[in-house]
């Protein structure tokens, strides 16, 4: 498989140089800075490209082109919005970047309430505190009916918690949940997400998977003639957040997804961290009903409590699997380099978040996103890998697990 990165450009404190040296090959970065519904200029991708190569590295993955929020409400000029999206496809297919992950989470792209939380070895992880974010959602933004989406249990340590919170807390708070925004774009205050969340009133599980029926009849056909395989990422968390619906959940949404528009350039990024927060998805066995669907891999781990509260482990200690994962992921990649008629670089698979270790705490990197604990989660599933790969093929007996 190929070892990947991700890279923010320009936004990044990790440099490309960095990147190398952690072994990876492969990088995955988008252009960032450019608005969520515009045209990506094949210019601008070229001299991405350009610098990627110049250290020499290769851009393996487009994470990623956004959806815009109004192909998700099905509001506004869509044949626009559309036009530009395939326009954006041609011009990365253009410069070689033919694997496009993107997602139809609306309005965040990921929800966490701590972006420091300690780990007991020492240094920080982010986490998901259901408390927390029951607070957040019934006392700081008042939203009409968020007790029922959580335990009573949680609804009264929230109004608790709720209760000491001083002004810094609730800020700190804010800006954590605000860190799921994408791009370098909007952050909004309590009123400007209220106002916001008011565009998505009325809009269900249902509305939003056609609008995401519609997105797929008007950009998959271009992605097969352009030869570039798209793969969504699941929901993070696999849950609905701030009464908004999530389609992107479990091994049912991603079925309904891949029957929705049946054909490879429709696949999956399979993030083993999204789904393993629902205590119900077995991540192994979803990555098999999907291997050939699975067109990218964030490989990470969350270790989950009782009340929907979870925290992103050390790579391999969570409560996902990862051997069995990777093992599901080696097999396929045999598969498609066996079958290969053209040069096959392997799934790119990049280590997904990481803890803030050593030098990496006090650096300011992009939350989740640190140089040392992200080298330290490539190396071990580095090892895994090898591990998988000499047992399994060069003359050793390791069996799979039942049923891969």
């Amino acid at each position: 498989m190929l070892e990947s990165w991700r890279w923010y450009g320009d936004l990044d404190d990790i440099s490309l140089p960095e990147i190398r040296q952690t072994g990876a090959k492969g990088i995955v970065t988008a252009l960032h800075e450019v608005p969520y519904g515009q045209v990506w200029d094949r210019e601008l991708i070229a001299k991405r490209r350009h610098r990627i190569e110049a250290a020499d590295l290769v851009w393996s993955v487009c994470e990623s082109l956004p959806v815009h929020e109004d192909i998700k409400r099905g509001s506004g000029n869509l044949n626009c919005l559309f036009e530009n999206y395939r326009q954006s496809m041609a011009n990365l297919a253009s410069e070689g970047v033919k694997i496009i992950c993107y997602n139809f989470m609306p309005l965040l792209d990921w929800t966490r309430t701590d972006l420091t939380a300690p780990v007991s070895s020492g240094g920080t992880c982010l986490r998901f505190s259901a408390i927390r974010m029951a607070a957040f959602e019934i006392h700081m933004l008042g939203r009409e009916k968020a007790e029922a989406d959580y335990p009573a249990d949680v609804v009264e340590k929230a109004a608790q918690y709720y209760v000491g919170m001083t002004a810094d807390d609730q800020k700190q708070l804010l800006d954590a949940i605000m860190s799921g925004l994408p791009g370098a774009f909007d952050r909004y205050d309590i009123q400007g997400l209220k106002q916001v969340l008011r565009t998505y009133e009325g809009i269900e599980q249902d509305e939003l998977r056609t609008n995401y029926a519609r997105f797929l009849k008007e950009v998959i056909p271009a992605a097969e003639e352009l030869g570039i395989l798209l793969c969504v990422h699941p929901d993070d968390p696999p849950r609905d957040i701030l009464g908004l619906p999530r389609i992107v959940s479990n091994m049912e949404d991603i079925a309904w997804i891949m029957n929705a528009y049946d054909s490879p350039s429709n696949g999956l990024t399979l993030c083993a961290g999204s789904l393993g927060a629902n205590p119900e998805n077995d991540v192994p066995a979803i990555a098999a009903k999907f291997a050939e669907r699975i067109h990218f891999a964030h490989l990470r781990n969350v270790r989950k409590d009782a009340d929907g509260s979870f925290e992103e482990a050390a790579h391999l200690e969570g409560d996902t699997d990862m051997v069995a994962l990777v093992s599901v992921l080696i097999k396929e990649n045999a598969r498609r380099l066996k079958n290969a008629k053209t040069d096959f670089l392997g799934i790119p698979f990049r280590p997904d978040h990481g803890h803030e270790l050593l030098s990496d705490i006090g650096r300011c990197s992009i939350p989740g996103y640190p140089l040392i604990g992200r080298m330290k989660g490539l190396a071990e599933i580095r090892g895994v890998v090898h591990a998988v790969e000499s047992l399994s093929g060069n003359g050793g007996s390791f069996d799979l697990p039942q049923g891969f």
